[in-house]
């Protein structure tokens, strides 16, 4: 049994995992301001990377060796959740506004589990089913202004598309993460993945003459250093930390606080309005990622498909 004061501790790092990937959308915003987006996604993660590694010495005295399988497994995580899922997160958020980016990010655990029904043949219940139907009508509510139907006119823009990119990414690095890399803990994983996502990241800059330095301001790379140090280093660790301790499935429910603490900061620090149809449409998603990550009864508790 857990001891009360870790539990203490193991909520209140989960409290701040949700409000450190809430100011990521925040970030994105100053970052994709002030410089292209393979760029912010290549420094993003440059440091991302280098704060990565240094958490895999002090936590794990190293990196494992890994087979061919392995190296298979981690250069796909790096081509889906660092390459891909950064490209499409910084394109989106030069137009997206950082709420309405975190409601679309936040559908995540549904394309998910549709994935895994589709590719991995998991099983599908009705409830969960249900629980993506909620998720998904509400992102088509805040999206349309209150009314979804508007979206079948083509009400939604290049951003909000590089945004639902974002998601089918990570779905994918979720999936392949479950299938290649059993074995291997959580933070090397995540480390390989960052390593071979920035170099190919640090390619696609090449191939666009932007490998130089960014001309941007304090500001700007305060941003990127808050998205790589906290939004993806010391928030993995925290959260697969509250992972092993207390389980996935309730590790998972602080996950549907980052819309609500984005939407917040959006509104603080960017001057971004709060608007009906926003309030309607994150009620919906965070009710539909609950029901899904929700654990059966009868069955071992869901996987964990974080947003960062």
């Amino acid at each position: 049994m857990t001891p009360a004061p870790r539990l203490s501790r193991i909520y209140a790092q989960l409290v701040l995992v949700a409000i450190m990937w809430g100011g990521t959308f925040i970030a994105g915003r100053i970052a994709a301001a002030q410089m292209s987006a393979p760029v912010a996604a290549l420094w993003r993660y440059v440091i991302a990377s280098v704060a990565l590694l240094a958490l895999a010495f002090a936590i794990e005295r190293g990196l494992p060796r890994l087979s061919r399988r392995q190296w298979v497994g981690v250069c796909l995580l790096g081509a889906t959740g660092v390459t891909a899922y950064n490209l499409f997160f910084m394109f989106g958020m030069e137009t997206v506004s950082a709420s309405r980016g975190s409601l679309i990010i936040a559908t995540v655990p549904a394309a998910t589990l549709l994935g895994g029904a589709l590719f991995l043949h998991e099983p599908l219940t009705l409830r969960r089913v249900a629980g993506v139907l909620i998720a998904l009508l509400g992102v088509a509510v805040e999206l349309g202004h209150g009314n979804p139907l508007v979206l079948f006119g083509g009400h939604a823009g290049i951003g909000e598309a590089a945004l639902f990119g974002c998601v089918l990414a990570w779905a994918a690095y979720t999936l392949i993460g479950k299938r290649m890399l059993v074995g291997l803990s959580p933070l090397a994983a995540t480390t390989y993945a960052a390593l071979t996502g920035t170099a190919m990241l640090a390619f696609v800059c090449a191939v666009n003459g932007d490998l130089a330095l960014p001309q941007a301001t304090s500001r700007g790379w305060m941003a990127l250093a808050y998205m790589g140090i906290f939004g993806t280093a010391i928030a993995f660790v925290w959260f697969y930390d509250g992972v092993i301790t207390i389980g996935p499935a309730r590790s998972m429910v602080f996950v549907n606080l980052v819309p609500l603490f984005a939407i917040a900061f959006a509104m603080l620090l960017l001057g971004e309005k709060l608007e009906l149809s926003m309030v309607a449409g994150a009620t919906l998603v965070i009710a539909g990622v609950f029901i899904i990550n929700r654990p059966d009864r009868a069955e071992p508790a869901a996987s964990v498909a974080a947003v960062r």
